[in-house]
Formats: C-alpha cells, sequence, structure tokens
C-alpha cells in the first residue's frame, strides 16, 4: 500500500477553522434568524414570534442556565407538551454543551425518577399540567434537580414546584448570549428514553452529527420547502420530534405548536394557519378520518403528511388521500433518530388504482438520504436476504444517524451493534425494486404449525372492514397449531358486528391459516405516540379465552 506521505491530496490540504467545523443543528436557528428575522418562527394560539426573537429568546435562556451552573455533559430534562418552550430548548440546551432530555408527558413518577436519577438530570422544566407526577417523581429522586416552572397561560391547570420560572430565564438571561459549536461532533445533544416495556428505558444517546444529518434527512424525505408550515401533532419528546425542531428550522419555516392533538384541533389547525406539513403515527390518521370534522373536507391547498411508528393500512392512506393529504410513509426507532426508511414516491405509481398505489406507499420503503445502509438480513449469519418479497429477515441499518448508544449500558450497546450494524429487531421482506416492507417485530410473529404469520398483514385487512375502529393482532395459545391469531378490535359507534362477521371478512381476503380464530373486542392500550402496546393485549387475551 502507498504510503500516504507521497499522495499529494493528502500533503499541506490540512483542515482548519476556515474549512471544517463541528456538524450541528445549532447554526440552522442562527441563520434563520438572520436571513428572515421578521418571518413568523412560532405560532401558539394568538402568540405569534418572529425568528429574530425566538433566536434571542433560546440565547437568553442559554445564558440563564448557564449563569445557575449548567455545563457540558449535563442533563436538562423537560416534561412539556408542544408548546414554544419546548421548541426553544432544542436550542438553547445544547448551545450550552448540556443534553436535553425532553420525558414523555403520560409516564408514571416510579419512571420519570428513574429517568432522572440515571441521567443524573440537573435541572427539570415542569409545565404546571404535571407538576404533581413530577413532584412525587422528585420525592424518588437520589440527587437534587434543579426544578423550573413553566407557566403556559394555555394550561387550565397550574401548579408550582418552584419559585424560578422559565419567564424568569428569559428575563434574566444575555440576548447577545455568544454561544459555541461543540468541540467535537460526536459530542452528546440529546437523551431519549426507549418505552421500557419490559423492563427499565434504556437511555439513548444522540450526537450532534446525526441530529444534523437526520434533519437535513428529513427536509429531502418528507420535501419540506422553504418557509414550511408545520404543525406540531408529533410529540416532541419523542425522538425529538423526529429530529424536526432543527428540520423545520433549517428551512426557516413555522411551528405551529398544538398543545392537545385532538381531531377538532388538527382541522381548525391546518385551515387557518395554512399548513403545509405534519407527522403523526397511524392513530392520529385513524382518529382523524373518523372525526366528524373530516366529512367533507378536501384540503385547498397541498398537505404532507409523514406517518411512521407503525404501519398504516392502506384504507388509511386512501382516506386521507381523499381529503387531499398526501401522505410519506417513514420507518425507524429512537435508536435511529426516528425516520431512516422514507417511501419515496415513484412516478409510475400515480397512475394505478387508489388501491394498488396505496398498497405500493404503505411499505416502508428505501434507506432515507443520511443513512450509510440498509439490509433485510438473516439474523444469524447476517447474510441478506433474497429481493423476492418472500424471505423474511430482520432490518438492519448503520450509518451516521444511528445513536451513540444507551447511556450506562454497555452491553445492551454492544448487543445492539454486534455485527457492525445496528439490529432494529424488526421482520421484514425485500421487494425487487429495492423497497423493504416491514412484517413485524421479531418477538410479535406469530408461528401458527410451523407457518409465519404476520400480524401487520391481518391488522392491515381488519381495518378494511368498514365498521372497525381500531384493530390489533397477538399470539393466542394453541394446543394444536402451537398458537394462533387473535383479533382485538374496537368498533365504529353505533356499528353491530359479530365476531363471527370479522373473521368471515379476514377469511374473504387471506389464506384461512391467517385468519384470526377468535375476536376480542375492547378498547386498545396504547403509548404516548399511538403504538399498540402488545405486550399489554396478550396478557388481556389470555386473560379473556
Amino acid at each position: 500500500m502507498q504510503n500516504n506521505n507521497n499522495n499529494p491530496y493528502e500533503t499541506g490540504l490540512d483542515k482548519g477553522p476556515a474549512n471544517f467545523e463541528a456538524l450541528s443543528p445549532l447554526p440552522f436557528i442562527e441563520r434563520a434568524a438572520s436571513v428572515y428575522p421578521d418571518r413568523p418562527a412560532v405560532i401558539y394560539g394568538k402568540l405569534t414570534r418572529s425568528w429574530q426573537e425566538t433566536y434571542e429568546r433560546c440565547r437568553r435562556v442559554a445564558s440563564s442556565l448557564e449563569q445557575r451552573g449548567v455545563g457540558k455533559g449535563d442533563t436538562v430534562a423537560a416534561l412539556l407538551p408542544n408548546i414554544p418552550e419546548m421548541l426553544e430548548l432544542h436550542f438553547a440546551v445544547p448551545m450550552i454543551g448540556a443534553v436535553l432530555n425532553a420525558q414523555n408527558i403520560r409516564l408514571d413518577a416510579e419512571t420519570i425518577a428513574f429517568m432522572l436519577n440515571h441521567a443524573k438530570a440537573k435541572v427539570l422544566l415542569v409545565d404546571g399540567e404535571f407538576a404533581r407526577v413530577a413532584r412525587d417523581a422528585l420525592a424518588l429522586c437520589e440527587h437534587e434537580v434543579q426544578v423550573i416552572d413553566v407557566l403556559d397561560p394555555a394550561s387550565e391547570i397550574e401548579h408550582r414546584l418552584s419559585e424560578l420560572s422559565y419567564d424568569q430565564l428569559v428575563a434574566d438571561g444575555d440576548p447577545e448570549y455568544h454561544w459555541q459549536l461543540p468541540d467535537d461532533e460526536w459530542q452528546a445533544i440529546a437523551l431519549n428514553y426507549t418505552s421500557g416495556t419490559t423492563g427499565n428505558p434504556k437511555g439513548v444517546v444522540y450526537h450532534h452529527r446525526g441530529a444534523y444529518q437526520n434533519a437535513l434527512s428529513n427536509i429531502l424525505g418528507q420535501q419540506l420547502p422553504a418557509h414550511a408550515v408545520y404543525l406540531w401533532t408529533l410529540p416532541m419528546f419523542h425522538c425529538n420530534g423526529w429530529c424536526y425542531p432543527w428540520a423545520v428550522t433549517a428551512v426557516a419555516g413555522t411551528h405551529v405548536c398544538l398543545r392537545q392533538v385532538r381531531p377538532e384541533l388538527i382541522f381548525a389547525a391546518l385551515k387557518r394557519e395554512n399548513v403545509t406539513h405534519f407527522c403523526g403515527a397511524p392513530i392520529v390518521l385513524n382518529l382523524m378520518l373518523n372525526a366528524p370534522e373530516a366529512k367533507g373536507f378536501v384540503s385547498e391547498q397541498p398537505i404532507t403528511v409523514t406517518t411512521g411508528g407503525a404501519a398504516p393500512p392502506a384504507s388509511i392512506i386512501e382516506g386521507m388521500e381523499r381529503m387531499g393529504i398526501q401522505v410519506v410513509h417513514a420507518y425507524g426507532l429512537t435508536e435511529t433518530y426516528g425516520p431512516s426508511v422514507f417511501c419515496d414516491f415513484q412516478q409510475a405509481w400515480a397512475g394505478l388504482p387508489l388501491s394498488e398505489k396505496a398498497r405500493m406507499m404503505s411499505r416502508q420503503g428505501v434507506r432515507a438520504p443520511a443513512v450509510g445502509a440498509l439490509m433485510v438480513a438473516d439474523p444469524i449469519s447476517m447474510q441478506p436476504v433474497a429481493k423476492d418479497a418472500q424471505a423474511m429477515g430482520e432490518v438492519f441499518i448503520r450509518g451516521n444517524t444511528v445513536m451513540k448508544g444507551y447511556l450506562n449500558n454497555t452491553e445492551a450497546t454492544g448487543s445492539a451493534f454486534e455485527g457492525g450494524w445496528f439490529h432494529t429487531g424488526d421482520l421484514a421482506v425485500w421487494h425487487p425494486d429495492g423497497y423493504i416492507e416491514v412484517k413485524d417485530r421479531t418477538k410479535d410473529i406469530i408461528i401458527s404449525g410451523g407457518e409465519n404469520i404476520s400480524t401487520l398483514e391481518v391488522e392491515d385487512t381488519l381495518f378494511r372492514h368498514p365498521d372497525i375502529l381500531e384493530a390489533a393482532v397477538v399470539a393466542l395459545p394453541d394446543e394444536y397449531w402451537g398458537e394462533v391469531p387473535c383479533a382485538v378490535v374496537t368498533l365504529k359507534a353505533e356499528a353491530e358486528v359479530t365476531a363471527e362477521d370479522i373473521i368471515a371478512h379476514c377469511r374473504a381476503h387471506l389464506a384461512h391459516f391467517k385468519c384470526p380464530k377468535r375476536v376480542l373486542f375492547s378498547p386498545l392500550p396504547k403509548t404516548s405516540t399511538g403504538k399498540v402496546q402488545k405486550f399489554a393485549l396478550r396478557e388481556l387475551v389470555k386473560a379473556s379465552f
């Protein structure tokens, strides 16, 4: 191998301040404020703030936190809904080298306390609505945590935990605070905890480089134009809002904050604010489709929604398109900063019948622009499966938009990265056109009489029944087959359907061995991001039959 000393491209061409700096999403807000100072950055009810005002507030908050002893490597936790303060923290906290831990607002006190302890959080910012659960969590903390109240006039609940408020941070701070880029783009920017359905949640650590690249990847994947108007229906605590706080800022768009995600509020915002883009789990889209406001609604301007977290049934894609809302299907995990796969639309699909086009669009898709590599492979040999839409394997991802690892958990990190790839735990097939289609979680696949049954395929069929509002499928133990599919169904209002009707519907569209053998009518337990809690459903099914 030739010595690099003889390579002219490696001699006298060193990186320095003039040609190299750490990648970080922080400059996005400085650019938006300097180039478009008067454009609306945030809309929240009757409140509108420009980019100049928002940037100044971020600098003030960063300055105030630093004055109070918060700095590089410190964890700043936030228990906030989708309000302007949560958006500002995505810039203010990393401006001082600290790490933002946006926490799930629906968690119990014990879980919140675990996260505060595990991350050694130095600060906790709390909205009044969640003050009581925060108070109980703080009582379980093993160290002192500085509490800062966020007083939102839109909240009807206001419980104070501290004499220090967010407004005071803004008032005390320096509007000209000179923040710095991270010393190293590998430096942590955010901490997100997994759902913890099988034990304590794991702390997923993001770095500046990944946040920067995934933000730009989202712009390309969802085709965010300059000055997009983005409605916050996706929780900012979920994978840092899939990195959209940074992505929308990068295009100097407008963040339309929404404290509560209710269909009537969503439709009102879509009309009032001329929204161009939003994100949400399929459950959010399903709620919209079945809301009274959906009747006769057809958007007067193009709207794009990116959905993920679970595979959207083709019927949901069809329904949204009838309202003039284009659906982009994305796939990702907390460990991959949110979206890492987009179902890029092919022009050849445009002329297909709506049902067939929806089927193509309901696949997970191809790797996002910032993702290094994606494959579906045998989990043992790590050899890619055939691209025949039949062979099933595990989804593997690697690249700059994969987490640093799990905080204080080297064993779990090593296991997740074994073989030089991130192991997602999701099972998929690879289509001849290179698009992947997730069939199930490894732990959710049903093996009945030696045959693999995808719960997602059965759920998609159930959603096509006109009287079904929600549906999920889990395994039911069976003495003869080992296990069989069981459907848990929520019906639409005033619907009268029997279990036999639902099974017959499935048998008309699926191989009979894939059809549910039992049907349970019940509300579906979900996480705060709209994912069905399959572990809870399995327990419910076992107790019911």
